[in-house]
């Protein structure tokens, strides 16, 4: 860019060509002037200083169309400049990985549907859970946790009940100690005992006389402590004894595991 510019200075100093009759008019114009100028410059020098003055004064215009077509036609550059639209971020999706989903869906497909336990313990094995108006079912309720268990044992009769008797045994496994009991049918209705007896806690709930158990679905639950980890209730049983429209009837069993 210096080199070009020199180019086109000297072309235009050596292009100039000085106004003679315009010179020679300034030069008349001063020697006329009135006589308080008392110091004007020889006139054999004025010639040359125009001619500076006039070559100065070219200088700057060309100097300034170089800077003014520099600013409206910039120097041409190699290449094309291109601009490229940076991508917006975007926030990934929460859908899962196809491969992970199909995978999953397989193996739930082959695997078999889970569904509560319904197997009953050992002393269940040989249990009488119906008998005439009777049906009973004893199970570990799902709130049971580590450290503590409730055994439910679910009654239904179909007819009224003059006399029943309902005796739970917890196996004493595990430092078994009794938190306590409860029953759906109304507390006044029965004589509640808790004791140790042999190798088992056993809970007891007689139907006190001149009361009666309505038709219906009743629970007996007992609760109780033991060592922290999973209890097996495969010693825990029950019995229930009871006197219905047609006489006696007794239904026997065990609780079937969470």
């Amino acid at each position: 860019m210096s080199r070009e510019i020199k180019r086109q200075l000297r072309e235009s100093a050596q292009a100039y060509q000085p106004d003679h009759e315009r010179m020679a008019a300034r030069v008349q114009r001063g020697t006329s002037a009135p006589a308080v100028r008392h110091r004007s410059r020889p006139r054999a020098r004025s010639g040359p200083r125009a001619v500076l003055v006039g070559l100065a004064a070219a200088v700057a215009l060309a100097t300034g169309g170089f800077a003014v077509a520099a600013i409206v036609h910039p120097f041409p550059t190699s290449g094309t400049a291109t601009h490229t639209a940076m991508p917006s971020p975007t926030m990934p999706s929460p859908s899962a990985d196809p491969a992970t989903t199909s995978t999953a869906a397989s193996s739930a497909a082959a695997a078999p549907a889970a569904s509560p336990s319904s197997s009953p313990s050992p002393s269940a094995a040989a249990s009488q859970v119906q008998s005439g108006p009777l049906w009973s079912a004893g199970s570990v309720d799902a709130k049971s946790t580590v450290y503590w268990e409730q055994n439910d044992l679910a009654l239904r009769t179909a007819g009224p009940l003059t006399a029943l008797t309902v005796e739970v045994r917890i196996a004493l496994t595990g430092r078994v100690q009794q938190t306590g009991s409860w029953r759906t049918l109304p507390s006044d209705d029965f004589t509640v005992t808790i004791q140790q007896t042999g190798n088992s806690l056993d809970y007891r709930w007689v139907l006190k006389a001149g009361r009666t158990v309505p038709p219906g679905q009743h629970v007996f639950a007992v609760q109780f402590n033991h060592t922290t980890g999973t209890r097996s209730a495969a010693g825990d049983n029950y019995r229930v004894d009871a006197r219905g429209p047609n006489g006696a009837v007794s239904v026997w069993g065990g609780f079937a595991g969470r």
